[in-house]
């Protein structure tokens, strides 16, 4: 009887049609989850004004979200890796965009942090789950790439959530903004109809003939034919000894999960710290609303422009080299905005801030989904994103503090430089380097060092 392995399939048939419907499909997923996230800072100024907030107040405004975040990442690893990747991400974007909704009817500041977090749990679910869907969908040889790449929907959630905010709150006030993104309920019924489950996981939970119909599928669609599988055609890696958050603090994973929470904390730090404030900045400094909007809003496009390439080049020189040069691009980056003295040099370089710290973020994404088995490779990459979360939440409030106390514009992205630089520390003297490994061949790779550094 043959027998073959899920990632021989898969990159066998290589890229096709297959792997961009589910790229497409869980893609839209992140784009409204990004809407959702970033449109509150496009109406931080009028929130702010309308219910007399404080610095502080107001950057917080960004952050309450990320308490949800952390929650949803949390969770939803556990759950993922329970129920499905389907019906997890199903559920989230209900949550996300069915609690974003109600806030167009919010008079205060603490029922809005309230909806705030509450909505935060779907988005902050959506993201990892997002990213495993991915890393079980590619070819070995391009899965840095669609791993990292996912991460420009949710930035052309942010582009988009800008483009609104310009023509929709200068008319119909910053309430519709939210009502807009209530819109993506309607996508979930498109999620459960057309996205399908991961072989991987199924064929980790013991149901391989629902993987093998999905493998038939993939082959159909590559090939126009599928090929002759019987029960036990597919190799089964054998079973992890440890799953769930036990398994990523084990000691074959325990090095691995505090370098990557890290990583990801610090990058996180720069990434939600300028992306919450530019927009209100740049109002500050004289700009204007649609102008000042604009340069954030052209920040974030280039912002894609980095996702997309980051995961290109990983595939080409490896995770970790790309890594160290997206943090250290981004410190340049955001040091040279912060000394930017004119409306040219302002673009210019928020330009370079944009491309930059998505390259280093959305980098991160193939090393998480590559460090952990498939029984929890979910809740590895979930509750690394979750702890991040913690970064990003306390990125926008730092940001607000040293605004009142007179650090100034320069001031402030000097701060934001020193994550950037712990990030590309981390990557250099912790990481792994994962390129061209095989979803299986990954799976021996913890258990592998841990041998080699007894010996």
């Amino acid at each position: 009887m043959h027998k073959a392995s899920i990632s021989s399939v898969i990159d066998t048939l290589g890229v096709t049609k297959y792997t961009f419907t589910v790229y497409f499909l869980v893609g839209f997923t992140l784009l409204f989850d990004g809407f959702d996230y970033l449109i509150v800072a496009y109406t931080m100024p009028q929130l702010a004004r309308e219910w007399g907030l404080t610095k502080i107040q107001t950057g917080s405004l960004a952050s309450w979200s990320l308490i949800g975040l952390m929650i949803g990442g949390l969770i939803a690893g556990v759950i993922s890796d329970r129920i499905g990747r389907k019906k997890t991400l199903a559920l989230f974007v209900a949550v996300y965009s069915l609690l974003t909704l109600p806030i167009y009817f919010v008079h205060s500041f603490e029922v809005f942090a309230f909806l705030r977090i509450l909505s935060g749990i779907g988005l902050g679910a959506c993201i990892p789950i997002a990213v495993t869907m991915m890393a079980e969908s590619a070819p070995t040889n391009n899965r840095g790439f669609f791993t990292s790449s996912i991460m420009a929907f949710y930035l052309i959630g942010w582009v988009i959530a800008g483009l609104v905010a310009i023509y929709v709150v200068p008319i119909y006030g910053w309430r519709v903004c939210y009502l807009v993104g209530g819109i993506p309920a309607l996508y979930v019924l498109v999620l459960l109809a057309k996205l399908n489950e991961s072989p991987y996981w199924l064929l980790g939970k013991g149901r391989e003939d629902e993987a093998i119909k999905i493998i038939k599928k993939m082959e159909i669609i590559a090939t126009g034919e599928a090929g002759e599988w019987s029960p036990g055609s597919l190799i089964a890696p054998s079973p992890a000894k440890k799953r769930g958050i036990s398994a990523i603090f084990s000691l074959e994973y325990r090095k691995s999960t505090v370098a990557l929470w890290m990583m990801y904390f610090m990058g996180s730090v720069v990434i939600y710290g300028i992306s919450s404030w530019l927009p209100t900045l740049l109002v500050e400094q004289g700009y204007g609303l649609v102008k000042g909007y604009s340069f954030a809003v052209l920040q974030n496009i280039f912002g894609i422009v980095g996702s997309l390439s980051t995961g290109y080049v990983a595939d080409i020189i490896g995770r970790r080299k790309n890594v160290i040069f997206g943090w250290l691009f981004t410190t340049v980056a955001i040091l040279l905005l912060g000394y930017a003295s004119n409306q040219w040099q302002v673009v210019f370089c928020g330009v370079l801030v944009g491309t930059a710290m998505n390259w280093g973020l959305s980098g991160v994404q193939p090393l998480i989904a590559e460090a952990y088995r498939t029984e929890f490779r979910n809740t590895g990459v979930s509750w690394t994103q979750a702890f991040g979360r913690i970064g990003g939440f306390l990125g926008p409030i730092f940001a607000g503090y040293l605004q009142q106390v007179g650090v100034g514009f320069t001031g402030l992205f000097v701060f934001f430089a020193i994550p950037a630089v712990g990030a590309a520390f981390i990557a250099l003297f912790f990481i792994t380097e994962t390129k061209g490994k095989s979803i299986e061949s990954l799976e021996s790779l913890a258990s592998s060092r841990i041998l080699n550094s007894e010996g």
